[in-house]
């Protein structure tokens, strides 16, 4: 069944309990008065506030979106894009899309202007929202986008091209919008990038998304009493999918805006809570400010906090052996996915495998996996080989890229470009990626985008980026520079110039040298990670066996 019938089934079921929280300790000022319905806790100079919605209330927001895109004429099949940071609203915004027969398009928040406007034009969207932080960047693009009508803006302060969600949302009906569509109908667009650091528009079907809820719910075994912490971007297929687990049980979430360890366990201890995602930055910080005493687990009462999982990246052994130490009651989980698995999922190391910790595990609920040689076929046990999935959350096609489709779906295996081991017992370990996307803190960096972006500083005459291990951050991007014949140039000027980048994106290392390229004219990355992150990984490497083997 599609997934919209979930909430609709809980409104019914479970109306008058809360299902979403949004728990808001940025002290962004801006956003205490974006949803004018909610108040703020009383006697809270310091602006914190906490927002609640009901399986009723959520439901019925979809519906009245859903009617009035209907209404603006969005028929079955089209597309609506989200430019929206994690609120209370992005939820039922998402489910009103769908409740339409539409595509649901989640743009990423850190995208720039240019990025913005690639992704709708690639995605053929039609209608958009948007909230008060990318003003900026709609004004920039707006008169070229003509195509993408209505505009939606959801917040105060509306600027003149756009028009009010709040306010027309609220004079539509809440009543289930008449529409019709099957599991095999498409719902939602993700976008992912290779190496050249353009977009793909990854296509998903009902089908997808459903599978997702039912993946979750059978590795975490989600209840009603369950409550899920849910920390990183809804835009993402990581944090949305595993939120599926909380649809499907009928069970409560709540979204934090802000990562700080503090935050983090107030959260859970004030709301009880039982279920955590975390990325590897936020799990390191959150021991670190342990052991140096920032904060007190006596604080804090943590008592119902059941299970502990990452995604995103690779896991240090000897994290989760801190972890276990400070935490030993805690349940573990580590997910491995792309979005073109409907995020994570495909394989999971199981909360009941944690001597295998190291391993990104063995497959998930109704997947398939093997690893292959360069022509597809089955690796020896042992030996390295390209990772391919199989199972009912791997995307239709790409959207409108029938080439980039073939090259990863071969009968209906999905060949993720990442490289990889099977041990005897058939837990999965990675080894590599074929790709040169760097994963930093959870986020893809895509190096050509940044060697453009270096390039076109007067004194550069090339440059390359690559990916360092970093015991907090997994990688970080590190710019190998060559300056051009008499200039001159300091690192200082480097991160300076780089400060127009996104945080994400700017470079933390900083390397005067040449770049070497092959005959063809690409770099030659793999010479560069050989001198300057032979040392790195070693160490890494050292950390790594040492603690599997602790852990076994």
């Amino acid at each position: 069944m599609p997934i919209t019938d979930f909430l609709t089934r809980n409104a019914l079921l479970y109306g008058d309990e809360t299902c979403l929280t949004e728990i808001n300790l940025t002290l962004q000022e801006e956003h205490n008065v974006i949803w004018r319905e909610y108040e703020l806790i009383e006697n809270n100079p310091a602006g914190e506030y906490r927002l609640s919605m009901t399986w009723r209330v959520f439901n019925e927001k979809a519906n009245r979106f859903a009617n009035l895109l209907i209404k603006r004429g969005i028929k079955k099949g089209d597309k609506v894009a989200i430019l929206l940071m994690n609120c209370l609203e992005w939820l039922p915004i998402y489910f009103g899309i769908l409740k339409t027969g539409a595509i649901a398009v989640p743009l990423n928040f850190r995208y720039t202007a240019e990025e913005i406007k690639y992704c709708l034009e690639l995605s053929e969207s039609r209608a958009l929202i948007f909230g008060p932080e990318f003003i900026g960047r709609m004004e920039a693009i707006y008169d070229q986008i003509p195509q993408i009508r209505p505009l939606f803006f959801a917040g105060e302060n509306r600027p003149s091209f756009a028009e009010s969600y709040d306010r027309l949302t609220a004079n539509c009906s809440s009543e289930e919008p008449r529409v019709e569509f099957t599991d095999q109908d498409d719902a939602a667009i993700y976008f992912s990038s290779g190496t050249t650091g353009f977009p793909k528009a990854i296509l998903h079907t009902h089908a997808s998304l459903m599978s997702a809820c039912i993946t979750e719910a059978m590795h975490h075994g989600q209840t009603r009493k369950d409550n899920f912490l849910c920390i990183p971007p809804l835009y993402h297929t990581g944090a949305k999918m595993h939120w599926f687990g909380s649809l499907y049980s009928g069970s409560k979430a709540v979204l934090l805006r802000g990562i700080k360890p503090e935050w983090i366990l107030r959260t859970i201890s004030e709301e009880k809570i039982t279920i955590v995602w975390l990325l590897v930055p936020w799990a390191q910080d959150i021991l670190d400010a342990i052991d140096n005493g920032e904060v007190n687990l006596e604080d804090y009462d943590l008592s119902q906090w059941r299970l502990m999982h990452i995604g995103a990246q690779p896991v240090p052994p000897s994290l989760i052996k801190r972890w276990k130490k400070i935490f030993p009651h805690h349940q573990y989980d580590t997910n491995y996915g792309l979005s073109e698995s409907i995020g994570p999922g495909c394989v999971h190391l199981g909360i009941e495998n944690i001597h295998k910790v190291g391993a990104i595990g063995i497959p998930g609920h109704n997947w398939q996996v093997k690893i292959v040689d360069e022509n597809g076929e089955p690796v020896a046990q042992g030996e390295v080989g390209e990772l391919a999935v199989k199972g009912p959350g791997v995307m239709k096609c790409y959207y409108n890229d029938p080439e980039a489709t073939a090259a990863v779906l071969k009968d209906g295996w999905l060949f993720t470009g990442d490289m990889g081991t099977m041990d005897e017992d058939g837990f999965i370990y990675l080894v590599d990626r074929k790709k040169d996307v760097i994963i930093s803190g959870g986020e893809n960096v895509y190096p050509v985008q940044v060697e453009d972006f270096l390039r076109s500083h007067d004194a550069i005459k090339d440059a390359a980026v690559i990916g360092l291990p970093d015991k907090r951050l997994g990688e970080i991007v590190a710019a190998i520079i060559e300056l051009k014949d008499g200039a001159t140039c300091t690192e200082e000027d480097i991160i300076s110039f780089c400060s127009e980048l996104p945080r994400y994106k700017r470079p933390k290392k900083i390397i005067f040298d040449d770049v070497p390229r092959n005959p063809t004219g690409k770099i030659e990355k793999p010479k560069l990670r050989e001198k300057y992150g032979a040392a790195c990984l070693v160490a890494a490497q050292n950390e790594l066996t040492e603690c599997a083997v602790t852990a076994t």
